[in-house]
């Protein structure tokens, strides 16, 4: 008699646990010991296969990759917590004020710096919204084009080196995190530059939606923005190449290019005089709170992995996908569709550790390039962040979106940056050179 019924209830289970709000890890764990306890009693499962956790859980500790998340939260911490972040936004902003959609473009163009830096969303899109979107309204920007336009770019750390979600699939999927890294790089700025585009059309089909900024709103002009816009470029620029250009070049892991990154960003802080030991306290406290919320999740996902395996779910949902029909392109969107839907209601670190582990056999069953397929996932999950009615970047958008703009707007405001992220994702699958092209080139 066969108990993979008991998978599947499991895997059931835990949706629902996970949908009630129970913290995740926790979620993980208890699921695991209750459906382990159960099939221990009708003799479906094998107990010395927890044996096995020990050594898995060593295994997770050694992983060098890992050291990578901690580095580049503290990167963005300090960033974000020294002010230096949101002085680059409302530079870039003036620069780019004479512009139609002046200040929509700035936001592009500081969500994709911000996104080779720090590498978290939420810190990104809280900061971008506290300072552009009041400026925009002010000034009579479209509420929709305003949030949207915010929303997108700062969910740009997704995918964008040194994306934190990159860092954990590739735990999940077992391939380097630096060659996801460089398969990202295109693909992130093909999205940057959707949205870019798509503000100069809405600036120049519906300048009313868009205006530019008016003549006494520009307060720097000549020298003055030239010596502001070198300052506050200049450094951020820097520390984007020597963080994924010693990794383009082969001259560090990203580890050790993460670490690179988190001196030269309190160093930066030191140059322009904001340091502070408040500061660093703060950056510090923030990344430990998400360093371990992460690694805590890892342990306990470890649990409900080896349960799941040992009561013959990992087989069978193999064997589902293998089997669809299709083939190959049939498992490329169901997989797709899951993760796209999952995206709505979870965060991706619970994605990585429920969906991915489960559709990776079936793929490597397919002879499917795992780089590609990371940077795939990668961007679906962004997809999945924007999306109404759930996804995460719209929370992050309301919390700090003034009282005029209802939430409904700020949904409305998604869509269309969701129609730019699926061109985009159709893209990388139909030409999977956008992916490893510059994998190949690279001198690792």
């Amino acid at each position: 008699m066969t108990f993979e019924w008991l998978a599947i209830a499991m895997f059931v289970a835990f949706f629902f646990v996970l949908m009630s709000g129970y913290p995740v890890a926790f979620g993980f764990a208890g699921t695991a010991l209750i459906f382990g306890a159960i099939g221990l009693s009708v003799g479906a499962f094998n107990q010395t296969l927890l044996l096995l956790l020990p050594n898995r859980w060593f295994g997770t500790m050694s992983d060098t990759t890992l050291l990578a998340i901690p580095y580049f939260i503290f990167l963005g911490a300090v960033l974000e917590k020294s002010g230096l972040a949101e002085d680059l936004l409302e530079t870039v902003g003036v620069l780019f004020g004479p512009v139609r959609g002046g200040i929509a473009l700035a936001v592009v163009i500081v969500g994709t710096l911000l996104a080779a830096t720090t590498g978290v969303v939420a810190a990104t899109i809280i900061a971008m919204g506290l300072i552009s979107l009041p400026t925009m309204l002010k000034y009579g920007y479209d509420k929709r084009l305003a949030t949207g336009v915010i929303i997108s770019a700062g969910t740009l750390a997704q995918v964008i080196p040194p994306s934190l979600v990159l860092i954990v699939l590739s735990s999940q999927i077992g391939v380097s995190v630096g060659d996801l890294f460089l398969g990202a790089v295109i693909p992130g700025l093909l999205l940057a530059g959707s949205y870019a585009l798509y503000v100069i059309f809405v600036g120049l089909v519906s300048p009313e939606k868009a205006p530019a900024l008016p003549p006494e709103a520009r307060t720097l002009r000549g020298m003055a923005l030239l010596k502001r816009s070198l300052l506050a470029l200049l450094p951020p620029v820097l520390l984007i190449f020597a963080v994924l250009g010693s990794i383009f070049f082969g001259l560090a892991t990203p580890s050790e290019a993460g670490a690179v990154g988190a001196v030269g960003a309190v160093l930066l802080t030191v140059l322009n005089r904001r340091f502070g030991w408040k500061m660093m306290w703060d950056a510090a406290y923030s990344t430990l709170r998400t360093t371990t919320l992460v690694l805590m999740i890892l342990f306990c996902a470890t649990v409900f992995s080896l349960v799941f395996t040992g009561l013959g779910g990992s087989e069978l949902v193999t064997s589902w996908l293998v089997n669809l029909p299709g083939g190959k392109i049939g498992y490329l969107i169901i997989s797709n569709i899951v993760l796209f839907v999952m995206g709505m209601f979870l965060e991706f670190i619970e994605i990585a550790f429920i969906a991915i582990p489960l559709l990776i056999p079936a793929a490597t069953a397919f002879g499917i390039d795992l780089v590609w397929l990371g940077v795939v996932f990668g961007v679906n999950l962004q997809v999945g962040f924007i999306t109404p009615p759930v996804g995460f970047s719209l929370f992050y958008m309301q919390s700090v979106a003034p009282k005029e703009v209802p939430t409904i707007e700020i949904h409305r405001g998604a869509l269309p940056f969701i129609v730019l992220q699926i061109i985009v994702m159709a893209i990388i699958i139909i030409f999977p050179q956008t992916v490893t092209w510059l994998v190949d080139v690279s001198f690792k």
